[in-house]
């Protein structure tokens, strides 16, 4: 059991943190949060409350203004704060505006006496190819992020220094959010650096060796990605529409987590 208990878990983040391509039993999203969630609460007797403030699409800046207050007001011991892919794949990113809303994000959370948890962003490159040009944002990103931590206390999951994060095998098919054992993994990792008992390294270990894909797989993959996912995006890009319209918190307030 854990040598302290905690009471009140409020996530905060966008798509990741949501849950987007985890399908729950009852046609929601599960996702990484709520998987982490059940982990805290069944490594402890006391109760665990939880509230899940993320919507998909939301840029850093947009956490600062809907999803901070609100998380406060909870009074939360125990939180997570994960954004900055919606950031960093616009066309005017801002890496130091970004940081300092991150900085504001974890030191109020900090401040208020909870236990704060990130993570790191795998470079997208490395799962597809157009994503190439995103390298350098990604890579002083996830260096901002490491030294937010070290300043400020935050435990960090990096999730961009273990190879495992670059397999394909835990992304889902739009190849910007994990899969069900992607998020699996994640919830594992961040039990691992929280200290909960019975989990360690293994969230990190590789899958089985897969067999390569064809050429031809290759280039069909391709084209499909670019039809279904690229070219919807492109063109709510073009109509200043995002993907987190109309979409509210799955879980706005504090409720206990079924263990």
């Amino acid at each position: 059991m854990l040598t302290r208990a905690y009471h009140r878990y409020v996530a905060l983040g966008d798509s990741s943190t949501e849950g987007l391509e985890d399908p729950a039993p009852n046609g929601h999203h599960r996702g990484w949060a709520d998987r982490f969630a059940q982990h805290v609460a069944r490594a402890q007797d006391a109760p665990l409350l939880y509230a899940n403030l993320a919507v998909r699409g939301r840029e850093t800046r947009q956490l600062v203004e809907e999803q901070l207050e609100p998380a406060l007001a909870m009074c939360p011991d125990l939180a997570t704060v994960f954004s900055g892919t919606n950031d960093v794949i616009r066309r005017g990113f801002d890496l130091d505006a970004v940081m300092a809303d991150l900085r504001r994000l974890h030191l109020a959370l900090l401040g208020q006496g909870a236990t704060v948890l990130t993570l790191t962003m795998p470079d997208l490159s490395e799962v597809f190819p157009f994503a190439k040009r995103l390298s350098p944002r990604l890579e002083a990103f996830n260096a901002a992020v490491r030294e937010l931590c070290a300043e400020t206390g935050t435990l960090l999951l990096d999730v961009a220094h273990y190879p495992l994060a670059y397999d394909r095998r835990l992304w889902h098919e739009d190849r910007l959010h994990a899969n069900a054992e992607g998020h699996r993994r994640i919830a594992e990792g961040l039990a691992h650096v929280l200290g909960l008992p019975g989990f360690d390294g293994a969230w990190s270990h590789p899958l089985p060796p897969d067999a390569p894909d064809t050429s031809l797989r290759q280039a069909l993959d391709e084209v499909r990605w670019v039809a279904v996912y690229l070219a919807p995006w492109i063109l709510r890009r073009l109509r200043g529409r995002s993907s987190g319209d109309g979409i509210t918190p799955k879980r706005p307030t504090l409720c206990p987590v079924d263990r």
